[in-house]
């Protein structure tokens, strides 16, 4: 693979990477954490500007790409949605072409996938899917590197997804098929991943890739990487009927019976505890979920890296 192979590109979804591609950044991701613990970083974006554009509110996303850009030398700017004149009816096309002028990059936190897909195509400096309703493809690629921190080889690792098919599950679909690992979906019916999503996940890894079951005992059963995330996002509060359907699939010490002996248990947080997750399971010996949001940082250093330099 040639050196700069990502430079200019944008990060829209996890499919925007090849396998290779995944298995580059979460070397450089390493290495960068490796060095960032001696005190060695290379600030290779000394000079750089990142615009970091926030339609809703961050904390692991906002602090991770700034502590990132930070620790590679470069200059994050920090944009709420409200203060732009995106926020005054300026089309997302506009802001893209001029932040293009003044900033090296751009990471946009939004609701919808065509957004970012539009301020891409008008942009001229790469674009950074920070989360969409889609997807959440920073956060995936942080949840592979701490997997394989675990694991070692992510081939054939046994994942379980529990509770509602979600941006962050979309994009888990991706990332395991991408890398080879087997993930079982357990989501009750009517809440399974995107259908257009697991296509493409099923044509990247092949049908057995991805399976979907409703017996959250079914999805456990044997895997490595027990992971879940909150029911009810942000934006989509006052659903107590999704709340009751997915009670099942809450991960507590009795689901994780189910798991191999030395399971993992991660959460891409906030949590909701007591829902989703029990305090038992989130606190526990078992859980890697710290690891999980140190690893944002760490990923994200390393795109900005590999988007902008090479």
């Amino acid at each position: 693979m040639e050196e700069g192979f990502l430079v200019g590109r944008d990060l829209l979804s996890v499919a925007d990477l090849s396998s290779s591609e995944l298995s580059a950044v979460l070397d450089r991701a390493e290495d960068f954490k490796r060095k960032l613990r001696r005190g060695e970083v290379d600030q290779r974006l000394r000079g750089r500007l990142v615009a970091l554009i926030f339609e809703k509110p961050s904390t692991r996303t906002r602090v991770s790409f700034e502590a990132a850009v930070y620790h590679l030398g470069g200059k994050p700017l920090v944009l709420h949605a409200g203060e732009l004149q995106l926020g005054r009816g300026e089309t997302v096309g506009d802001t893209g072409r001029v932040l293009s002028r003044y900033v090296h990059a751009i990471a946009l936190r939004t609701f919808s996938q065509s957004t970012l897909e539009e301020l891409a195509r008008a942009a001229t400096v790469p674009v950074i899917n920070a989360l969409s309703d889609l997807e959440h493809p920073c956060q995936i690629l942080a949840d592979l590197m701490t997997m394989r921190e675990v694991w070692g080889d992510l081939e054939g690792l046994q994942v379980a997804y529990l509770g509602d098919g979600n941006n962050v599950a979309n994009s888990l679909c991706l990332g395991c098929a991408l890398v080879g690992a087997d993930l079982r979906m357990g989501c009750p019916p009517g809440y399974e991943p995107d259908p257009s999503v697991l296509e493409k996940a099923w044509t990247l890894g092949g049908r057995d890739s991805v399976r979907v079951v409703h017996q959250p005992e079914e999805a456990a059963k044997g895997a490595h990487v027990v992971y879940t995330d909150v029911w009810v996002s942000m934006g989509q509060e006052g659903s107590e009927g999704k709340k009751e359907a997915l009670m099942p699939f809450q991960v507590n010490a009795a689901l994780l019976a189910h798991a191999h002996p030395r399971a993992v248990v991660m959460h891409c947080l906030p949590a909701h505890r007591g829902e989703e997750i029990t305090d038992e399971v989130l606190d526990g010996p078992r859980s890697v979920v710290w690891d999980q949001a140190e690893n944002r940082m760490h990923v994200q250093a390393a795109l900005l890296e590999m988007l902008l330099v090479g």
